[in-house]
């Protein structure tokens, strides 16, 4: 009977140390004041509740919410939704857990509906396609662009056909980085701002191949010395370009945030990386310079390409900055040299 008392407790012994091991405390039951959330969500205009959601986990994320919410009301995705705690506050990030928000255990939200949305590699790929068409319709001078003199002619400088295939280069490398190359996340963006976006880089194509591949165009003051060294300097970009955004590849990412510093290789191109934290932006507006200085076409201020090489300028300086803050707030050893996107300025 003894033999047969201390076998049963050698398997009680073993059984609450596998336990143990398995992260769980021998002995203690479950807490029994254990406490649910429970989550109200409502229109921020007419304060109408949308719906109620009851026993919600204390360590539920916003992004566990939106998706009950979609269970609830399928026509609205999980990326389509914003949840605030003010009908005008911001909207709360997708990691924000619900126990560390300034509510109660019974949480009031109020959606948004952010209409319809795409992915980011849709939103490239319509940024991209859009401007290589319409440059070409000016370059063939396509009927009633110009006068009907000059439909389906073409200009007899050679400037203007190395602007064409200079161009077309720069959105065929955009469309390859985007398919191959480019990892998104599973963000995504609205329609009206995709349009917005599509507005921008169509508008900026057709304006300046207008006045490029306008019959009254004349080439560059300084002439084939302004011309191939803008060309070499364009070139050089665009290679530089492609090279960083290989290696911004084999970066390991937690989503849209990198978890990874990243340095440059043996290929001189990505040596940009010693003084700026985004060489990419860098490189992007150097090549919009050199391409307004190889076609010196300034029609008026900020328009053409000297319009665009501003603009992209001032918006990549604002995304680099940005990038620059994630990587010195995530990395404490990262790089002092390192400024955004100009080297040793900002």
């Amino acid at each position: 009977m003894e033999c047969v008392d201390l076998r049963s407790l050698f398997t009680v012994a073993h059984f609450i140390k596998a336990r143990c091991d398995h992260g769980l405390k021998a002995g203690v039951s479950k807490n029994k004041n254990y406490v649910f959330f429970e989550v109200e969500i409502l229109d921020p205009k007419s304060k109408a509740q949308l719906c109620y959601l009851d026993k919600v986990e204390p360590n539920a994320t916003i992004a566990e919410i939106k998706t009950l919410l979609h269970k609830i009301y399928p026509k609205f995705y999980p990326s389509r939704q914003a949840l605030k705690l003010h009908p005008e506050g911001k909207a709360l990030s997708d990691d924000d857990v619900l126990e560390d928000l300034p509510v109660g255990t019974t949480a009031t939200m109020f959606f948004q509906d952010l209409g319809p949305q795409l992915g980011w590699t849709m939103v490239f790929l319509a940024e991209c396609l859009g401007p290589l068409f319409i440059y070409l319709l000016f370059f063939f001078r396509l009927p009633y662009i110009y006068g009907h003199e000059y439909d389906y002619t073409r200009s007899p400088f050679k400037v203007v056909r190395l602007a064409c295939w200079c161009h077309s280069l720069h959105y065929i490398k955009r469309l390859v980085e985007t398919i191959f190359i480019h990892r998104f996340s599973g963000g995504t963006l609205p329609l009206r701002t995709i349009m917005m976006l599509c507005l921008y880089y169509w508008g900026f194509a057709a304006w300046q191949a207008y006045y490029i591949n306008h019959p009254l165009y004349t080439p560059p003051t300084y002439g084939r010395l302004q011309i191939y060294s803008a060309l070499a300097m364009f070139l050089v970009c665009e290679f530089g370009n492609f090279s960083v955004h290989l290696i911004l590849n084999r970066i390991s990412c937690n989503g849209s945030r990198p978890t990874e510093i990243p340095y440059p290789t043996n290929n001189p191109f990505t040596w940009l990386f010693f003084f700026v934290s985004c060489p990419n932006y860098t490189y992007e507006v150097g090549a919009w310079i050199s391409f307004t200085v190889m076609t010196q076409c300034v029609p008026a201020p900020l328009s053409g390409r000297l319009g665009q090489a501003l603009v992209t300028l001032l918006a990549m300086t604002i995304w680099a900055r940005a990038k620059h803050k994630t990587y010195t707030q995530q990395f404490k050893d990262y790089p002092d040299l390192r400024t955004a996107i100009i080297p040793l300025f900002f």
